[in-house]
């Protein structure tokens, strides 16, 4: 039995699953965006109106890091999808969150590699404001703290101080729009 890789996955995910995504004006797409200041990473990255995040787990993969990921995943995308091998598919469905989305992947009969949706992703219900402004770098901070005139005696702070005065004085959706917009006009990355 041949057993698919990670780097075939998200090359076949690329092709088949994002292009519908990469068709669309402003929209990025990141591969192994660093989630908590490189604590955790997320395999796909799609950034348009929403933070959609795409997690693989092939069949030669363990689920060992998925608990740790699932949390912090859970804390900033707008919807997430698990791309899991038949392999693990039973286990990884009892772990996950019911708003995440399943797709299944495999090898064809003919060597080609499928995809099969299980179950569709939903909106994230609980997502963490100060998970998703630490998506922010410091001066991306400072320059929101700027806008919503708030920056006063912040300039010298750490950049977690930062943060979380933002949690304090704004919104979740005012922090995701400048996290969207950031991500997307980043030249510097």
């Amino acid at each position: 039995m041949n057993i698919l890789k990670d780097y075939q996955i998200r090359s076949a995910l690329k092709r088949k699953v994002l292009t519908q995504y990469s068709r669309r004006q402003k929209t990025l797409i990141l591969e192994e965006l660093s989630l908590h200041h490189g604590m955790v990473r997320i395999d796909v990255a799609v950034i348009n109106d929403i933070l959609h995040g795409f997690e693989i787990k092939s069949d030669g993969d363990t689920l060992e890091r998925l608990p740790e990921q699932m949390k912090v995943y859970s804390e900033i995308f707008d919807r997430i999808t698990l791309i899991v091998g038949y392999r693990h598919a039973y286990e990884a469905l009892k772990m996950i969150p019911d708003w995440w989305g399943v797709k299944l992947v495999n090898i064809g009969p003919r060597g080609g590699i499928h995809f099969a949706e299980a179950r569709g992703p939903r909106q994230n219900p609980s997502p963490d404001k100060l998970s998703i402004v630490m998506l922010l770098w410091r001066e991306e901070a400072l320059d929101l703290l700027d806008e919503i005139n708030t920056t006063k005696g912040f300039r010298s702070k750490s950049r977690m101080e930062i943060y979380k005065r933002l949690v304090e004085v704004t919104d979740i959706d005012i922090i995701r729009s400048k996290v969207l917009h950031q991500f997307k006009y980043r030249t510097n990355w």
